[in-house]
């Protein structure tokens, strides 16, 4: 018992220690007025009202891949679209039965895939749920630069037509 106690006495010590460190600290003025390169748009110290939502880009029209592997993102608004475990309103359009009706693109084979390798008739419950990975696609400038080449330009490169092959 005497062994128990001599170490939670250790650790309240250790940790008022801790406390008072963290308390006591102010940072410096060099340290406050540095400038660090952030994609904020203003110092860190400095609270802002809420970002501007971004204008939806609403046309219709795909976006090309920003890398391999990227999910496609949703070129139509989905304001008001419910998506939980009973309902998931993109699928309206977008299962096997509808595409030829609604003329939206079928859902990938990899999404009747379920976790044991087992291709369902229905889209698997890991991938239900949409917006886990697809986002809506915005009409906005990207904050940096995205040098990305699709790889039968760089195909078309190599062989020296320029062109995709």
């Amino acid at each position: 018992m005497d062994k128990l106690m001599g170490k939670l006495a250790k650790t309240v010590v250790g940790t008022a220690i801790i406390m008072a460190t963290i308390v006591s600290f102010q940072p410096n003025q060099s340290m406050a007025e540095e400038n660090i390169a952030t994609l904020r748009g203003s110092p860190i110290n400095v609270e802002e009202g809420p970002a501007r939502m971004n204008k939806k880009d609403v046309r219709g029209l795909r976006a090309s891949r920003s890398y391999p592997e990227q999910p496609p993102v949703i070129p139509h608004s989905i304001r008001g679209y419910q998506i939980n475990t009973n309902t998931n309103k993109c699928l309206t359009c977008h299962n096997r039965k509808s595409i030829d009706k609604s003329q939206a693109v079928m859902v990938s084979v990899t999404h009747f895939i379920d976790r044991v390798g087992q291709v369902r008739a229905s889209v698997s419950p890991r991938r239900y749920f949409c917006l886990q990975c697809h986002v809506q696609q915005d009409d906005i400038v990207p904050l940096i630069k995205n040098d990305f080449e699709d790889i039968d330009d760089v195909i078309g490169s190599i062989n020296g037509s320029g062109a995709k092959q």
